[in-house]
């Protein structure tokens, strides 16, 4: 029974695969989701996901259209695992950039969440010239005061950090993914569910994610930073919060994020914080709301 289901989440894994492609960015191999055709919306996913998750977005994204595009970071889902990258949010900014110009992306709406978050601004303070919008599904943007939610912090520590995710699996995963991620499990294929688990471990067996849990950075100079990608910008920036969220809630982070980026609201969704996997059609409706409103 074990080894079908082992099949099953592989099957999963292989669609995921076979949908997206790989493209050489600085030298690493990296995988791409990149659908449709039009104005490109780009999505930058956090931890422990990859573009996986916001399959669904970019068949929404495409099919109202627009080309939906998001590259899985380097140490996370299909991409190279580089021992020697720079597994900050810097670095990935940088990289991000290096993938926009083999992506041939003159303009772009950004899409950030979770730690895609901080490395989104980043890169949108590097290229603020090509922003056509933001949108910010559930994130931080002051990285000086965040805290990290219960659920990451053994990651920092060095032996709990890799006790804890030799722990995550088919069996314990899905217990976190619904109390952490989303409000019902009931459509999301438990094989799907499972995906993440292989995802987030293939060959490193997780080595790169704890690097990346361990470099978080919280100076007040990336702090402006961030801050310099939703203020006093020339192009619209909205928040698309799943409100129940345990972990980056809408009453601490999303109304920081309300009032440092100086919006009129926060949209709430009906989902945890994985809201890609339960309401993305409504995420999709924003973007192309705010997209046709420029």
């Amino acid at each position: 029974m074990e080894n079908q289901g082992n099949r099953s989440v592989a099957s999963v894994i292989n669609k995921h695969e076979a949908s997206g492609k790989y493209l050489q960015v600085d030298g690493h191999k990296t995988f791409a989701l990149d659908k449709g055709k039009g104005e490109a919306v780009f999505c930058i996913h956090g931890v422990p996901t990859s573009s996986f998750l916001y399959r669904k977005v970019i068949d929404s994204l495409s099919d109202k259209g627009y080309r939906g595009i998001c590259i899985d970071l380097p140490g996370l889902g299909l991409s190279a695992r580089p021992e020697t990258f720079d597994y900050t949010f810097s670095g990935f900014a940088d990289f991000l950039a290096k993938a926009v110009k083999e992506l041939n992306l003159e303009k772009y709406h950004l899409v950030v969440h979770d730690i895609g978050g901080p490395i989104g601004f980043a890169l949108a303070t590097l290229q603020r010239e090509k922003i056509l919008s933001i949108t910010i599904l559930n994130t931080w943007l002051d990285v000086v005061n965040f805290e990290k939610p219960l659920v990451m912090r053994p990651f920092e520590k060095k032996i709990i950090g890799e006790a804890e995710l030799k722990v995550i699996s088919h069996i314990t995963w899905p217990v976190m993914f619904k109390n952490m991620g989303v409000v019902n499990d009931d459509e999301i294929p438990s094989e799907e569910i499972k995906a993440y688990v292989d995802l987030l471990k293939r060959e490193d067996n997780g080595k790169a994610f704890l690097k990346i849990m361990r470099n978080f950075e919280d100076s007040e100079e990336f702090r402006d930073c961030c801050y310099s990608a939703v203020q006093n910008v020339n192009y619209p920036v909205q928040a698309v919060w799943g409100a129940k969220d345990p972990a980056l809630t809408l009453e601490r982070y999303g109304k920081e994020i309300k009032q440092k980026a100086k919006l009129t609201q926060v949209t709430e969704l009906p989902s945890r914080h994985f809201l890609q996997e339960e309401v993305w059609l409504s995420i999709a409706d924003k973007i192309d709301e705010m997209a046709k409103a420029l």
